[in-house]
């Protein structure tokens, strides 16, 4: 797809450097972070993802500050950013992934 970018493609286009350093950031991710924290600790521009998505800067922009998406589209953010989203349901003593969410084919998008 023209203008469309994957993650191993944009992370190959860095320094080996850059890639280490990324690397080293992104194993600090714990905890809760929200969208733009996430693609900020990873070293990867709003234009990166905006070009793995195939959306404008702004609409990345946008995406990062809402507090309620569709699951497809968090799903798509997070894997431009080179990550694999998983829906986990916390009861009092346990936790269950929910499967549902994993099985989304590509017509969501």
């Amino acid at each position: 797809m023209s203008g469309r970018h994957s993650f191993a493609e944009l992370r190959n286009r860095m320094t080996k450097e850059a890639r280490a350093k990324a690397e080293a950031e992104a194993l600090k991710l714990d905890g809760e972070m929200d969208l733009a924290e996430v693609r900020l600790a990873l070293k990867l521009s709003q234009d990166e993802i905006a070009q793995a998505l195939q959306i404008g800067q702004s609409s990345v922009a946008k995406l990062e500050k809402r507090a309620d998406m569709y699951v497809g589209t968090l799903r798509r953010f997070i894997e431009a950013m080179g990550g694999e989203l998983e829906i986990v349901a916390r009861f009092h003593g346990h936790t269950v992934k929910i499967r549902n969410f994993s099985d989304l084919s590509n017509s969501d998008k």
